[in-house]
């Protein structure tokens, strides 16, 4: 106990900065303890429920509570992003996001009748959970995917624009992937024991398992007090075996993720596919207590490794003890992938619908950023990626690292902004020089905005850049004119925010986010966007309570 209470402090006490972006040291949010609240189906804990003994208590007598877990959770702090006056600070620069994990983990919060930790939600991620149809790139094109941007009226402030910036990556047959070499990373202390961690784990993988070809190799190593490679490299066709050594795992003792992390590296470099998919999986709750705990050595592993060529991805269980902000930063750094399990319907929809997207990498260090037009924009806001953020430098630099893009993946970002002519939310500086910025050329004079986009071929050390302009509308088309993705996507960001508390969107709540997402359904092959109304409708009756 006494070493997971002090590495529990030191993950607290120490950030990770995103890779990339400006060094800065940002606390990491512990998540307060959550009231009582129903047991997720997911979950059920035996020791949570009444003894039927309590029911034969003599009258007056007081009936015995287990004592709740301590509620260590961690989330990384941060900031909406502010306002920003164009004449100013005309440019903003971000590192593309796939990750997802964020709406998984809210899912889960609400479905246990609870509202989740401000620092727990993140827009981009929210709004990456969903598919959209947006077109992609077309058939002999050289770049690995497509850019769109559009414009509409913001829900919250119909003054205000909404800038929609999607980029959309090239699909691949599953059948047409590299070989893989996966490694299963799996957390088997005593934290996993609960159905809701090790034991959905193990379904979890038995799901990627049947999406393994001949040419594929599977590794499981496992982690507790310590290591152990429980199957050495085998060809993803021996399903049989790769699932009996699946369901053997059983969880006791400690936690030596470093070590864990370590020996998975190693036997990655030993079933190493040159020119195929290099990559580990790891599944746990993040609660490291033994061995190396601090996240900036365990930071510097995984960046090593990462430019050897073996990716990271992450797959976060877990509740009270769950150590989000290791588990996000550890799959930034290692050039891979967040995800949360929270149930096996997400692991389907992660590791089967989404299987390409999630191992096979299209597009390496992906950055975005946008130059704003002074003449035609007042101020601007980018809503989500606070984590991600980067210099005006850094977007040049081919040594920074940045987000990956998988086979089919799509990537939102969305602008709110303030037109010419609109009142705005900075004051100027009193001593800027007096009169307006330069004036724009003649030629560019019915642009909104400058989009540049800079990513890597995988395993190019080179980057290649796409520049285009997005015109000046000559008025701004109200949100139900646009079409339904955007509506979407616009109805999940507003309702993230209001999650977060934001003061930024006026009075909009979850109703209206209701009311938009419920006309921009759409085409909802796997239901996630009528999960989503019924999630929006729970958080309105607990924001009540």
């Amino acid at each position: 106990m006494a070493a997971l209470l002090a590495s529990s402090v030191l993950l607290a006490c120490t950030h990770i900065p995103e890779q990339g972006a400006a060094e800065r040291r940002t606390p990491v949010a512990v998540a307060p303890a959550p009231p009582p609240s129903p047991v997720s189906p997911i979950s059920p804990r035996p020791e949570m429920h009444a003894s039927p003994a309590l029911k034969m208590l003599a009258p007056g007598a007081q009936a015995y509570i287990p004592p709740q877990p301590a509620n260590t959770a961690k989330y990384q702090e941060f900031a909406d992003n502010p306002w920003k006056r164009v004449a100013e600070e005309p440019l903003s620069t971000f590192s593309a996001d796939v990750d997802t994990g964020s709406y998984a983990n809210v899912r889960r919060f609400i479905n246990r009748g609870q509202l989740p930790p401000r620092d727990a939600v993140r827009a981009e991620e929210m709004v990456n959970y969903f598919g959209y149809d947006y077109a992609g790139p077309k058939a002999g094109d050289s770049q690995p995917f497509s850019i769109h941007a559009q414009l509409a009226a913001a829900p919250w402030k119909h003054e205000h624009g909404l800038l929609r910036i999607a980029i959309k990556g090239k699909d691949l047959a599953k059948e047409s992937l590299p070989a893989a070499n996966l490694v299963f990373l799996v957390d088997v202390s005593g934290s996993m024991s609960p159905t809701d961690r090790l034991p959905l784990v193990k379904s979890a993988l038995k799901l990627l398992v049947a999406q393994m070809r001949a040419v594929d190799r599977v590794s499981l190593v496992t982690y507790a007090s310590g290591t152990n490679v429980v199957l050495p490299a085998t060809a993803g066709n021996e399903k049989e075996k790769i699932n009996n050594a699946i369901e053997m795992l059983v969880a006791s003792g400690s936690t030596a993720g470093e070590a864990g992390i370590r020996l998975a590296y190693a036997q990655a470099r030993e079933a190493h596919i040159k020119g195929g998919i290099n990559r580990v999986l790891l599944a746990t709750d993040g609660d490291l207590n033994v061995g190396v705990t601090d996240p900036k050595q365990l930071k510097t592993l995984v960046e090593t490794e990462r430019q050897s060529g073996t990716g990271f991805s992450t797959l976060g269980v877990g509740d009270s003890n769950y150590n989000e902000a290791l588990m996000k930063q550890l799959a930034d750094i290692g050039d891979g992938s967040y995800h949360y399990l929270d149930t096996l319907q997400e692991a389907h929809k992660v590791l089967v619908n989404e299987f390409t997207s999630t191992l096979a990498v299209i597009a390496q260090d992906v950055k975005l950023q946008v130059e704003f037009n002074p003449a035609n924009v007042n101020e601007y806001r980018l809503i989500g990626y606070e984590l991600r953020a980067l210099t005006r430098e850094q977007f040049n630099d081919d040594k920074v690292d940045a987000g990956d893009v998988g086979a089919g993946h799509a990537v939102t970002a969305l602008y709110e902004v303030i037109p010419k002519g609109v009142t705005g939310k900075v004051d100027a500086l009193r001593y800027q020089k007096k009169g307006k910025p330069a004036a724009t050329p003649a030629a560019n004079a019915d642009e909104l905005a400058w989009i540049k986009v800079r990513y890597k071929d995988p395993g190019s050390s080179t980057s290649k850049l796409i520049a285009f302009a997005v015109k000046q509308p000559a008025s701004l088309p109200a949100l139900d004119k646009v079409d339904s993705d955007f509506r979407f996507a616009t109805a999940v960001a507003g309702w993230a925010q209001w999650l977060r508390g934001s003061t930024l969107i006026g009075n909009f709540n979850a109703s209206d986010a209701l009311v938009i997402a419920r006309d921009a359904r759409g085409n909802d092959r796997y239901g996630h966007r009528a999960e989503f109304l019924r999630l929006v409708e729970l958080s309105a009756t607990l924001k009540r309570q």
